[in-house]
């Protein structure tokens, strides 16, 4: 269950980075709002004109970008079948950290460019191109990196080292090619349809990461295949990891080919013009040293230690336990409708002066919750060969997950709306970045190492046998850090938030 639960906070995170970054930045992104009383120009499917064809463009180099963070989001999934250790699994981590933190490089890629080519063409056709052929060359030894062909055969002659490197890569080529996309997406559409922009995100990437993910691990999966696909049981997957992989190298090439030569990029005439890399970073300094902006990062990279365990490790020791790891991945497909939906509903509740009354109110929940999950993961004990699971033990796990679901957005969509309430505008999208580049960290970091120590809480008896799992004894610890985290932050949380707007102003 909580596998999922990382990569879909994550997906949240880029999503609302995106939309905000671009209104920090003054574009006229006409978001759809619950509170607003007539449409925006634009708003629907008929209104966009010739911006149809741009739209299905921006959809479709989006699927593409979901592909290789689905791909890489199932890798752990695949990792704990096999049997790896959990150092291992923390140190693959390291695979999702690019998309926290491309704003080391994204300056780079906004200011270097050939004017002739296209400021966003210049990157995405070459980024395309690499991550095609990457993933050409990759299927024919991903098979060596992840060990054996058999699906659950043990996890020793995994080149953990050499996986993780190259899945680094891949995503940092994917964390690329999104800043060029993000990019490109606002001047491809006309002013009154760029709202569309984070439609074509949040539509593309999911259905890309799905396919990498959920699709790819149920096709991949024998007992899947045979259960509900064939008549007749096979010993393997329709697909494999090396044939779906090979397949995407080609859609990348083939895409990137038709894009470079048939789609133009705009001139770009607006008043978007691209700051020169060393003033950015300079300005990100300056930012930084803002004591306000201090506080609030220690806060944003300590908040989230409370759940390492349950986001990290709790979906692992549920494959350990013998739950097959497609249907694992399936436990997210229920959850898009409420995905889709809570955002909406909690955004009404996140306005006025103090964004972060939500943020505190769901945090001992989200704790509850944790613990919650701690028990369905020691309930769950299944022959990992025939499992039999019944509807039951899907329907107590589906609103547990939903119940973290929610604390998990009360949590997020205010504490973005508090982030885009003090970023300074003067400043452009530079202070919204850097302020959910530092969110991303507070995520990534307890993650990696929450599953690097669970191994070492393991309590065992003096012949060796393991008598209390770690994973137990990490859940109680990161609980106990965000009790005493809340009683803490109880009260600095609302003097930030009563800070005067001058206390966040950047001196230019």
């Amino acid at each position: 269950m909580s596998a999922v639960i990382d990569v879909n906070e994550e997906k949240i995170r880029l999503r609302h980075v995106k939309n905000m970054a671009e209104q920090a930045a003054g574009h006229e992104f006409l978001m759809h709002s619950t509170d607003s009383t007539e449409e925006s120009p634009g708003s629907h499917w008929s209104d966009l004109g010739s911006d149809k064809r741009n739209v299905l463009v921006l959809i479709f180099l989006y699927v593409l970008q979901g592909i290789p963070l689905g791909l890489a989001g199932s890798m752990p999934m695949i990792l704990q079948a096999r049997k790896v250790d959990y150092a291992t699994q923390a140190f693959f981590s390291f695979a999702f950290w690019p998309f926290s933190i491309k704003l080391l490089w994204a300056p780079i890629v906004d200011s270097v460019y050939l004017s002739r080519f296209g400021r966003r063409k210049s990157w995405l056709v070459p980024v395309q191109y690499v991550i095609g052929f990457f993933m050409f060359i990759l299927s024919y030894r991903i098979q060596s990196l992840i060990g054996g062909q058999d699906s659950e055969s043990d996890g020793g002659d995994i080149d953990a080292v050499a996986l993780t490197g190259t899945f680094v890569c891949l995503c940092f080529l994917a964390a690329t090619q999104d800043i060029a996309v993000d990019g490109w997406a606002l001047t491809m559409l006309k002013k009154e349809n760029v709202g569309w922009a984070s439609t074509c995100n949040a539509v593309g990437q999911t259905a890309g990461f799905f396919m990498g993910n959920v699709v790819f691990l149920a096709l991949e999966s024998p007992e899947f295949c045979n259960n509900y696909l064939r008549s007749n049981p096979q010993p393997a997957g329709l697909v494999t990891i090396q044939g779906f992989m090979y397949f995407w190298a080609w859609m990348f090439v083939c895409a990137t080919t038709l894009t470079a030569i048939f789609k133009t990029e705009k001139a770009d005439n607006s008043d978007e013009h691209p700051e020169g890399v060393i003033d950015t970073y300079k300005m990100l300094w300056k930012i930084i040293k803002l004591p306000a902006v201090f506080k609030y990062c220690v806060m944003l990279l300590t908040a989230k230690v409370a759940f390492a365990a349950t986001d990290a490790v709790a979906g692992l020791k549920m494959i350990d336990n013998g739950m097959p790891k497609e249907r694992l991945a399936m436990l997210g497909v229920p959850m898009i409708p409420i995905q889709i939906v809570l955002p909406l509903i909690i955004s009404k509740y996140t306005g006025g002066s103090e964004p972060l009354r939500v943020f505190m109110k769901a945090y001992p929940f989200r704790l509850l919750a944790g613990l919650v999950i701690a028990y369905v993961v020691s309930i769950t004990k299944f022959d990992s060969h025939n499992p039999f699971i019944p509807y039951s033990f899907y329907a107590i796990i589906l609103i547990v997950y939903a119940f973290h679901q929610v604390t998990l957005y009360s949590m997020y969509v205010s504490q973005m709306a508090f982030t885009a309430k003090i970023s300074d505008p003067s400043v452009g999208g530079t202070y919204m970045t850097l302020l959910n580049t530092v969110t991303n960290l507070g995520g990534n970091w307890p993650s990696t190492v929450a599953l690097y120590m669970v191994s070492y809480l393991d309590v065992k008896s003096v012949d060796g046998v393991k008598t209390l799992d770690g994973f137990y004894i990490e859940t109680a610890l990161c609980s106990i850090f965000g009790f005493i985290w809340f009683l803490v932050y109880r009260g600095r949380v609302r003097d930030l938030q009563r800070l005067s707007s001058s206390s966040w102003k950047v001196q230019t």
